[in-house]
């Protein structure tokens, strides 16, 4: 037999073999599982076994430099749901879809979905208020339902709104940041999140005596911001008046910077939103229509007709890609810092700086504003045909004459009039913690760009970029990065980090910057930027009116750079209005006034002493309360009246009123705040009803002609500014009643670029 033999040994062989390899292959795979897939497979054991519901943590707080909170979170909660458990109820399931619904104001269906699906756990419905939990708590104890738990969620919350909108931005349902320094600084903000976990069987159900784990959720570092909330409400209020009163089509901008550290003390950009509810577009009056914001924004996309016909003004709960678009390009754009403009006259200043520091000019170098022909080019001054003639530097920054700042650039030379260009930071970003634009300069300027540039066109640069130039004159020719966010802490104050001050590089000399601010407070005091005059205080600053691109398109840029006190700088402000449309779109008409009531808020909040030179006080008007005067005899009401410089007029109702006839009423009534030689009426009878008066138009009107004009039907009037009245609080022709005190503006005109 030995064929037979030899055949079942290789029989034997085969099969040995066979199992050899099998053997083999089950030892590489048990390998394979145990060292390449290992960890990936016991974290999914571990996960079957142990249900893991994520607790939120509670996000960072965002405060303002004297600790006021800008943006918290609020304590909320989040229903969750254990499918496997549910039928563990002693209710049904479609009991518990239905009363869930009612409860969270849900669809049934949508929330049966939910609780049904095949998965370990869920979210039902996510960040509702605390009685909404309370009630769902509730319930579950009542009915014995199993499967369905309410946990401690935070939500965000912005206590002031649209305050430092686009400063702080805003979080998504998740409380992740998505906008502004929220996802800037989300790293410290956002905290560690905590978890639940319990041990499961096979089938997903909790284990008898199993011990619930909970893991707590750390809380995201607070942020301490620069930002003055009481300054940066001032901004805004500030840029909404204007807007409103000068027609502002495209927006506008306001920083309030401390030269003397970079601290960013407002930083204000208009349109804006909620961050509360950062989708729906605001409706305040000023406010343009979404189409024409459109219309004028077409840096960063471009929408046709078309486009805009597709979004449903009335329904932004969808948020289309669209929509979210144009958010981004006009409402969430941080003009201040992302916008690039041409400055306009504004840029003379650093023009003056460097033909100061190089001494290629005086205070007292006499100059003149003749055109400058160069490349086929006229070169001309913006009062053109009525020339400032021969005159000092000095009288040439106060008129605002091209032609001067042009012959400056000239002397200094291509290279050495870029190197202050580049020293003072126009040429890279200024380093501030949140997304800032990129200035425009021709990379091989020729003679021509460099003579346009020296009176603010030809290039763009951010407004962040101009302030911060500004600030480096006010703080003694050193350029400091602008800061906005000071320090991180816990929930105990401790500071975790710092974010110091930061010199970049010193520009120009501290003489220089002397002789330049002095010459800039005349600009304000005498030149074109008279409506920027603040009484008490010595504001320096250079107006600004430029037209953008392309030229002749009628669109301008109006703006106001300050600096004050003069003689010890403690903030540096600039204003810039966008495509104004109403009386005068001149920089030193229309900006300047609006710097110069924020530079004069801000100086009296900040406690900065006023005083007040001889001009001061022959322009102050006093403002008086009146005395209360019902019942008194009328000779004595007109005594009191004329002591505190007050005119009267007494209504009898007929014959003249006797000396010793009672006062029954007054119009404007006691305790009301109006200025000296305001008229106070006094009735000898009770009128039937108020005494109603048509305003006057008083537009073009000297000081003391509007207030005959007002005097004359009745009414008082509350100064402010000078020159002649621009805009009046109450329209002409409206009925109001006799004594009511009326607002009128008054602005200089003249020599006003």
């Amino acid at each position: 037999m030995p064929g037979v033999s030899l055949k079942v040994k290789r029989r034997q062989l085969a099969l040995l073999v066979i199992f050899f390899l099998i053997i083999v292959a089950l030892i590489v795979r048990v390998a394979y599982i145990q060292v390449v897939k290992g960890a990936a497979l016991r974290k999914m054991a571990y996960e079957q076994h142990n249900r893991g519901m994520i607790i939120s943590p509670r996000r960072g707080t965002i405060y303002d430099r004297n600790g006021k909170e800008l943006a918290k979170s609020a304590s909320v909660d989040t229903v969750w749901v254990l499918p496997r458990e549910i039928a563990n109820s002693e209710i049904s399931i479609e009991q518990i879809a239905s009363d869930l619904a009612k409860m969270l104001g849900m669809d049934s269906g949508k929330v049966y979905k939910v609780i049904s699906a095949n998965t370990s756990y869920n979210v039902i419905k996510s960040k509702i208020e605390k009685d909404m939990g309370n009630e769902v708590r509730k319930w579950i104890a009542v009915n014995k339902v199993k499967g369905i738990s309410v946990e401690e969620d935070s939500k965000r919350y912005y206590p002031n709104r649209n305050l430092a909108s686009h400063v702080l931005g805003f979080t998504g349902t998740d409380n992740e940041g998505l906008e502004g320094l929220e996802v800037i600084l989300e790293k410290y903000l956002k905290g560690i999140p905590g978890k639940i976990i319990s041990e499961l069987d096979g089938s997903g159900q909790e284990m008898p005596f199993s011990v619930e784990k909970r893991i707590p959720a750390q809380q995201g570092m607070n942020v301490v911001l620069t930002i003055d909330e009481t300054i940066q409400y001032m901004a805004e209020k500030a840029l909404e008046r204007a807007i409103f009163e000068n027609k502002i089509a495209g927006g506008a901008t306001a920083i309030v910077m401390d030269p003397r550290n970079g601290d960013i003390l407002a930083l204000a950009s208009k349109p804006d939103f909620d961050p509360n509810d950062p989708y729906i577009p605001p409706e305040e009056e000023w406010m343009p229509t979404f189409k024409e914001l459109m219309e004028i924004k077409d840096k960063d996309m471009e929408l046709n007709e078309s486009d805009l016909d597709k979004i449903d003004m009335d329904n932004w709960s969808g948020r289309t890609n669209l929509e979210v678009l144009i958010l981004r390009a006009s409402l969430w754009r941080n003009k201040a810092l992302i916008d690039t403009y041409e400055p306009g006259s504004t840029f003379k200043a650093i023009t003056s700086a460097a033909g100061l520091e190089e001494g290629v000019v005086t205070p007292e170098t006499q100059v003149n504003d003749n055109p400058v022909e160069l490349a086929g080019y006229k070169l001309k001054c913006w009062r053109d045909g009525n020339l400032h003639g021969q005159e000092s530097f000095r009288e040439g920054v106060y008129n605002s004459c091209n032609p001067v700042f042009v012959r400056v650039a000239q002397a200094l030379g291509i290279e050495k009039f870029y190197q202050y260009v580049n020293a003072f930071g126009f040429k890279e970003k200024t380093g501030i913690l949140l997304p800032e634009g990129r200035s425009i300069f021709h990379i091989k300027p020729q003679e021509l760009d460099m003579a346009v540039s020296a009176f603010g066109q030809g290039f763009q640069i951010t407004p962040i970029q101009l302030a911060s130039a500004y600030s480096a004159i006010a703080n003694n020719g050193t350029l400091v990065k602008p800061r906005i966010v000071k320090e991180l802490t816990d929930n105990e104050g401790n500071i975790l980090k710092s974010f110091e001050p930061e010199e970049i590089r010193n520009v120009i000399s501290r003489q220089t910057c002397d002789t330049l601010l002095d010459i800039l407070q005349g600009v304000v005091s005498e030149g074109t930027g008279k409506n920027a005059y603040v009484k008490g205080y010595r504001v320096a600053g250079k107006t600004g009116t430029s037209e953008t691109l392309p030229r002749g398109s009628g669109r301008y840029i109006a703006s106001f750079a300050a600096i004050a006190p003069a003689d010890n700088p403690v903030i540096t402000a600039l204003v810039i209005l966008d495509d104004p449309r109403g009386y005068s779109y001149m920089g030193g008409v229309i900006a300047a006034p609006v710097a110069g009531k924020l530079v004069e808020d801000v100086l009296s909040y900040l406690g900065v002493e006023r005083n007040y030179s001889e001009k001061d006080m022959e322009m102050m008007t006093k403002t008086v309360y009146v005395p209360e005067l019902r019942n008194k005899p009328v000779a004595e009401a007109k005594k009191m009246l004329r002591e505190r410089v007050l005119e009267v007029r007494v209504e009898s109702g007929g014959e003249k009123a006797a000396d010793d006839t009672l006062i029954v009423e007054m119009t404007p009534k006691p305790g009301a705040s109006i200025p000296e030689k305001s008229v106070v009426i006094l009735y000898t009878y009770k009128p039937e009803k108020e005494i109603m008066v048509k305003v006057p138009n008083l537009s073009n009107m000297t000081i003391a002609e509007a207030t005959r004009a007002l005097n004359d039907v009745g009414l008082n009037i509350k100064i402010s500014g000078m020159g002649i009245a621009m805009i009046q609080e109450v329209q002409p022709g409206e009925l109001v009643a006799k004594g009511t005190v009326i607002e009128v503006k008054f602005r200089h005109i003249d020599n006003v670029e």
